[in-house]
């Protein structure tokens, strides 16, 4: 693997992003179009650290099961009797057939297809028909127990669902302290514990012809803001920004002029502890590889970015509001207004990353340059991604 890999992306363009950022290139064109280094990194950088699978109120009540296919594992996020998530392996433990195609509540067991295997909503194996022979359902030889369906690590954080397809990654507590950390700034300690989301409600799915990391890229920097989101430019300007970089898997951008709620008359319930002298800053920050979030005043997003090939790309965005309040019905056009204000954003720059990405098929471009200023959160973002792309060669 390790000289396919040289073949792919020469450890040289790859020490070429590591450099100073007015030194450096940015990732290879074959790091956007090239089938074989995407799966490289679904095994090699997705799966050794935590990473965005879905979202746990999609699983709308307990006993409810969702098939997922992230970069092309089959994966199955299901909750439980009790209401506890977890994430298995969609596969059946017998001759490896794919267990459920579609999401929805399990009235009993769930039931392979090919040989009638059972398992319960906690992944145990319950039922092997037939198993010692005609009639005989149990076998002595075989232990049920030795065989149920495969659990991977998981945790959930601002309603999203979170794996370690590796296993051996630090535990997700320490991956997210340095954000929980930044942002107690706002809403002190337990602020996302008042986080509400209204089912289907403030539910944005858009789908772009682009590789992930050029999603990543874009909503890093605000350099783009005058020319792709000339409307947001009018309340939260380019000036107004601020780069964000720290503990080496989170990078973005903040507004110091945050103003939506004036704009479109979406004056929603606020983080109770966060300042009042700071109620128009805000902040979006990218956790690597594949979340986006943002947090205002008065509500927060998330989005999953789900690498769907090297050219297709899925985000799926998740608008949480502050506290029970929010959510009754003299609110409902905040609401509704903020989700499409979003909405509008996220779909402006489908122009950008498309664009991009059909400009990583020429030979006229080798990577790029960046501003000195401008691109440093972007930068932040390719230095950690060639880092992983380095270290996993080099242990092969």
């Amino acid at each position: 693997m390790s000289n396919v890999k040289q073949k792919i992306i020469p450890i040289q363009q790859i020490d070429r992003v590591l450099n100073p950022i007015h030194e450096a290139t940015g990732m290879p064109n074959e790091a956007y179009t090239n089938p074989e280094y995407f799966k490289f990194e679904r095994d090699q950088v997705f799966g050794s650290t935590w990473v965005c699978v879905g979202f746990a109120s999609d699983l709308t009540k307990n006993g409810y099961v969702k098939p997922i296919n992230f970069m092309d594992l089959p994966l199955l996020l299901m909750k439980n009797r009790q209401g506890d998530v977890q994430v298995f392996h969609n596969v059946c433990s017998h001759r490896g057939m794919k267990l459920i195609h579609e999401e929805g509540e399990v009235q009993g067991m769930i039931r392979c297809p090919y040989h009638s295997w059972t398992y319960d909503l906690d992944g145990n194996l319950k039922g092997t028909p037939h198993i010692g022979g005609i009639a005989k359902h149990k076998d002595e030889r075989f232990k049920c127990e030795n065989h149920g369906l495969k659990a991977l690590r998981s945790a959930i954080w601002m309603d999203m669902v979170f794996v370690n397809l590796s296993g051996d990654a630090a535990s997700f507590e320490e991956h997210i302290a340095p954000l929980e950390k930044r942002w107690e700034q706002f809403i002190g300690n337990d602020g996302l514990d008042l986080l509400r989301r209204v089912n289907m409600s403030g539910h944005i799915e858009i789908e772009v012809n682009s590789n992930w990391k050029l999603t990543i890229e874009n909503f890093c920097e605000a350099y783009h803001l005058p020319w792709i989101h000339p409307a947001l430019n009018s309340y939260s300007k380019l000036e107004d920004h601020y780069n964000i970089m720290f503990n080496e898997h989170f990078s973005g951008q903040g507004s110091l002029a945050y103003n939506l709620s004036d704009t479109a008359g979406t004056h929603l319930p606020k983080f109770p502890n966060w300042p009042e002298d700071k109620l128009r800053q805000a902040e979006y920050i990218a956790l690597f590889p594949n979340v986006l979030i943002g947090i205002q005043a008065d509500h927060a997003f998330a989005m999953m970015i789900d690498p769907v090939n090297t050219d297709k790309t899925v985000e799926r965005l998740r608008i949480f509001y502050v506290g029970d309040e929010a959510m009754k019905d003299e609110y409902a056009a905040c609401r509704t207004s903020t989700v499409e204000s979003w909405r509008v954003v996220f779909s402006e720059d489908i122009i950008a990353v498309e664009g991009m990405q059909q400009g990583r098929y020429s030979p006229g471009f080798g990577g790029g340059a960046f501003s000195p200023e401008m691109d440093k959160p972007t930068h932040f973002f390719q230095t950690w991604l060639a880092k992983q792309v380095k270290s996993a060669t080099e242990q092969e």
